[in-house]
């Protein structure tokens, strides 16, 4: 228990994983929880008149040891858990939801941030300062303070129920992840499937004592095999055993928990006088209300619909000549779409792999952060690591000092969801003085090496990796002095802008030179290859656009109003209706694997990928017009977004670094979408 109460004996004071003991989890949870707890009663029974330092700041940097113990030990529940840390996380969820409610519903606290904020107009705040006012004043509102005693007992039972039910959601979702596996035992079968996902799938088979081959659930498992395997029956087995993930009314089934979690947010929201749960979230978002969103979603779906069905009309006319396929069914959609991609452009993902190393990708990831922000990444040895796989690395800027602790994760095992996150172990913020520097991972789920080659990445992997390392550098480039507002603490429709803007550079033919070279030979990617990719981007964007949609729509289904759902698979059809193409799947449904908006922080902001985008497009045009490696334009991104955190409205942030207002048009140019 001690290593987890004190400072960290360690270089740049990082997670000692090594010495921890996972006994040790829940005492000192209970301890921290007690710490923070004097904390707050600190500041409540101050009796001094109450100002923003001794009210506002002090609430701001307290509980600090227990959000660094909650980083560590939630990020290792997702990316190297175990039964025993799934029960740590049943228990002290309760203890940390009663805790955070103790804050939301202290009467006497509300009462003190209240008087500092009804004086706000009398204070000389900076803007970070005075964003952090109206932050902890509508925490509060939003959270319960102004609610009867009874109410706030009932508000109190919704959240601790809240958070064990999406716990766990989420570990039924994994189980179900780790629970499939299809076993092959002739080569005929994996006819069509490139030679690595081969030799991967054997050694996967080996190390379980079994001949032949294995593929699971996992995505580097899951989709070379739908995407290349001729063998359309086993190519359908696979695909309905991923989209029937905790929908087979056993033990891990989780229609029940999607209906009530729903419930749940509906209710707590009702509670605060809000019409629904997106009411209550939106209101906090650049969007600000559902109408808002679904005018944004339908908009972009009237304009992407007819390019969808034209692509979904070329894809089966496609199949239908090659393989006398006469319906499209969802398993069928990679495979057809990476032979069309074939034809159309002789581009192949497994032409490209070779090109894309993985050490090869992360470096040339590291050199274009040096080339557009100053900053240069070096690996190091004596930073403590929770699994072999973790790379850990300084970050440092042109004078050498430290801007970050950086970690990567990236190989599927067991232990791990599935997907690709980037996270944080310790916020950046400013404190006596101080600028303590944050320690932030990125963890993915990629193909990894075999026995005979090193992990290369397909296409959609290198910009998987770019996407994250977007996000990292969001949070490695923080200089805030709360860290409430630092990093990746923005508004929602706002985060995924510094990870989107960052994939633009992986088909510009300067920056791939930059990292896409041949493994074996060093040869730098073909132009033609370069140009390919570049031709191909917009590649059944149609479709892909409509599928990103019907995301965002069915998010706003569950939580733009108040209902009863009876049925999760009938609601699910229903929100899909007027987004599909494919002939649904009776014995699928996405929503009780939709992880995203049940477990994570996406709900009633999944439209937020879609807006994001027409953000990333209009920010990546200014640079292709000033050059993508301008120093001053990304200066300017650097100091008016990836610095600020959530110091001030997003939109002022952007304005202020394009100087103007996001145009969608960009958006609709780069996918083809702009007739």
């Amino acid at each position: 228990m001690k290593i987890l109460t004190q400072s960290f004996q360690t270089t740049h004071n990082t997670a000692p994983f090594s010495q921890i003991k996972i006994n040790d989890y829940q005492p000192t949870f209970e301890a921290n929880i007690a710490q923070a707890r004097a904390e707050i009663d600190a500041i409540t029974n101050n009796s001094e008149a109450p100002t923003f330092e001794n009210t506002i700041e002090a609430l701001d940097f307290s509980g600090q040891e227990l959000d660094r113990l909650s980083s560590i030990f939630f990020n290792l529940n997702s990316a190297e858990t175990c039964d025993e840390m799934q029960k740590i996380a049943q228990d002290v969820s309760p203890l940390l939801t009663a805790f955070g409610n103790d804050i939301a519903l202290n009467e006497d606290l509300f009462k003190r941030v209240k008087a500092v904020h009804d004086q706000k107009e009398k204070l000389t705040l900076t803007p970070e300062q005075s964003t952090l006012l109206d932050k902890k004043f509508k925490g509060f509102a939003r959270n319960g303070a102004l609610l009867s005693e009874a109410d706030k007992i009932i508000l109190r039972e919704i959240d601790t129920e809240l958070a064990k039910t999406k716990l766990t959601y989420g570990e039924n979702v994994l189980a179900e992840t780790n629970n499939y596996q299809l076993h092959i035992t002739s080569e005929e079968d994996l006819k069509g499937l490139p030679e690595d996902a081969k030799e991967m799938a054997r050694s996967l088979a080996q190390s379980k004592n079994l001949e032949g081959w294995i593929f699971t659930l996992d995505f580097p498992s899951y989709l070379p095999f739908v995407t290349y395997v001729d063998n359309r029956e086993l190519r359908k087995e696979l695909a309905i055993a991923a989209g029937k993930k905790s929908f087979q009314n056993n033990e891990f089934d989780n229609q029940n928990n999607v209906k009530r979690i729903v419930e749940l947010r509906h209710k707590r929201a009702n509670l605060l006088g809000y019409e629904s749960h997106s009411h209550f979230v939106l209101e906090e978002r650049m969007a600000q209300n559902p109408a808002k969103v679904q005018t944004f979603l339908y908009d972009l779906l009237e304009k992407a619909k007819p390019a969808a069905q034209k692509e979904f009309a070329q894809l089966t006319a496609f199949a239908k000549e090659l393989d006398g396929i006469d319906h499209l069914e969802k398993w069928d959609g990679s495979y057809y779409s990476e032979k069309l991609k074939q034809k159309l452009y002789s581009l192949d993902d497994e032409v490209l792999k070779p090109y894309f190393k993985l050490e090869n990708v992360l470096n040339g990831a590291f050199i274009i952060a040096e080339k557009l922000f100053g900053i240069s990444f070096k690996e190091v040895y004596n930073i403590d690591k929770y699994h072999n796989d973790v790379q850990t690395f300084e970050v440092l800027d042109f004078e050498g000092k430290l801007v970050a602790i950086f970690y990567s994760d990236f190989f599927p095992r067991k232990g791990k969801r599935n997907g690709a996150w980037m996270t944080s172990f310790k916020p950046q913020y400013i404190k006596d003085g101080v600028n303590e520097r944050p320690h932030v991972s990125i963890v993915c789920n990629f193909t990894p090496p075999t026995a005979t080659k090193p992990s290369l990445l397909t296409f959609n992997e290198v910009t998987t990796l770019f996407h994250e390392f977007g996000h990292a550098l969001h949070g490695m480039l923080a200089n805030t002095t709360y860290p409430s507002l630092s990093g990746t603490s923005v508004y929602w429709d706002f985060v995924e802008l510094p990870s989107q803007v960052m994939e633009n550079w992986c088909y510009q033919p300067e920056a791939l030179a930059l990292f896409a070279h041949h493994y074996e030979t060093g040869e730098i990617i073909p132009q033609h290859f370069v140009e390919k990719i570049k031709e191909s981007a917009s590649f059944l964007e149609g479709m892909a656009t409509l599928r990103q949609l019907s995301f965002g729509i069915l998010d706003m289904a569950y939580h733009a109003k108040s209902q009863t759902i009876a049925d999760v698979k009938a609601f699910e059809k229903a929100a899909f209706e007027g987004t599909t193409l494919y002939p649904d799947v009776e014995e699928n449904c996405m929503s009780t694997a939709f992880s995203h908006i049940f477990q994570g922080g996406y709900s009633s902001g999944y439209y937020s990928y879609k807006w994001a985008e027409v953000l990333d497009a209009d920010a990546f045009a200014y640079f292709e017009e000033k050059g993508i490696f301008n120093q001053e334009v990304a200066a300017q991104f650097k100091d008016n977004v990836l610095s600020k955190g959530g110091t001030e409205l997003p939109m002022e942030l952007y304005k202020r670094f394009r100087g103007q207002e996001p145009n969608v048009d960009a958006l609709l140019k780069r996918a083809g979408l702009l007739s």
